[in-house]
């Protein structure tokens, strides 16, 4: 059993910055890549950020390319995601995942924290 955690949520003004941080609590595992994924009301999940350890390549959904920035550790299995210059659309519930080494899809997730941008 792996049992995720984010972290960060919360209400901020638009133009604001918020720091979700991702960390296991619970079962041993590596991982090739994790990322953040949103899903908003009315919405499909989106992958917003990732970062593959490998090479360090980054990911970037294009309505965040440029205000958001993803980073971590692969030994401890964390990762951060920097969002700055937040605007009402970035409204949503922001869940950490991980894929591990030979598999395709994420398959490791968290319960979700609530990120909130007033207008």
């Amino acid at each position: 059993q792996v049992q995720l955690v984010e972290s960060g949520g919360g209400l901020v003004q638009t133009g604001g910055s918020l720091t979700l941080s991702c960390a296991a609590s619970e079962g041993t595992f590596s991982s090739a890549s994790m990322g953040w994924f949103r899903q908003a009301p009315g919405k499909e999940r989106e992958l917003v950020a990732s970062i593959l350890w490998s090479g360090g390549l980054t990911y970037y959904a294009d309505s965040v390319k440029g205000r958001f920035v993803i980073s971590g550790d692969k030994a401890k299995n964390t990762v951060s995601l920097q969002m700055n210059s937040l605007e009402p659309e970035d409204t949503a519930v922001y869940y950490c995942a991980v894929r591990r080494p030979s598999y395709r899809q994420y398959d490791y997730w968290g319960q979700g924290t609530q990120v909130t941008v007033s207008s």
